[in-house]
């Protein structure tokens, strides 16, 4: 074996350079679905990662550090970027990946339902990404990366709770963009299509089954087809003139 073969197979991308190596990434909601394949991604392109979720302990799968955090809560989200601040001294790459998913039309919708996805899903983005902000201009620059959905540009019966708060994402993704590119931060989202991950299981199999049917690609995406997506917005010079864009790894479903 000569040593082309050993870096092919310590990185699976090739004998090419990492393309994080050095940066800290702080994976928000990355003990599973994308935002693990993601956290994965930055590990293997030369990243330190740190996972924040309400699902994790001191470890996940004894690849990367983990803090906990609830989206819900003000101080928990706090504490958790100034442990990984505390940690590693600053978070170079922010990910917001953290949500949550249910189906039901709006007329039979509660309103703890529809609350409980706003919250995780737009105003914890909006609380992760004040939390970490001072950081990054503090720094002198960062990458913020927020996963939204291609529901929140198209919509989808029995999600207009998820389809309202990821529509919400892109808005604040945009705005903030503009805010904070002055400081040498990039903000940007990723609107993946319908992908395989514990996120479904709220899901009907009939709405699945359904939304298949409507795919050109004909099926569902992969997380790990998504976070290479994650890995350009993040590196250097590949994400380097994304400011307030929304990528769209989605299977076809949307075509801007």
């Amino acid at each position: 074996m000569n040593t082309n073969d050993l870096d092919t197979e310590a990185h699976p991308t090739g004998s090419r350079a990492p393309a994080l190596t050095g940066r800290v990434g702080f994976v928000v909601g990355g003990a599973s679905g994308i935002g693990a394949a993601i956290a994965d991604a930055f590990r293997h392109e030369g990243a330190q990662v740190v996972i924040g979720d309400r699902n994790s302990g001191a470890e996940v799968d004894g690849a990367h550090d983990a803090v906990y955090l609830d989206l819900r809560d003000e101080e928990s989200v706090k504490t958790a970027v100034n442990q990984v601040i505390a940690m590693h001294g600053r978070i170079d790459i922010l990910v917001n990946s953290a949500g949550v998913l249910t189906e039901v039309p709006l007329v039979d919708m509660a309103v703890d339902q529809w609350s409980e996805t706003i919250e995780v899903d737009l105003t914890g983005v909006f609380l992760s990404c004040r939390a970490v902000l001072p950081h990054m201009i503090a720094a002198g620059g960062g990458r913020i990366i927020n996963i939204s959905s291609q529901l929140g540009i198209k919509g989808a019966q029995g999600l207009t709770h998820y389809s309202a708060a990821k529509a919400g994402v892109i808005g604040l993704t945009k705005a903030l963009a503009l805010e904070v590119a002055q400081y040498g931060i990039l903000v940007n989202a990723i609107a993946p299509g319908p992908t395989d991950t514990p996120l479904l299981a709220g899901i009907s199999e009939q709405w699945k089954v359904a939304k298949r049917a409507t795919l050109p690609l004909g099926r569902f995406g992969v997380a790990s087809e998504i976070a290479p997506t994650a890995v350009l917005l993040a590196s250097d010079p590949g994400g380097n003139l994304y400011v307030g864009q929304t990528l769209g790894p989605n299977s076809g479903d949307v075509m801007p």
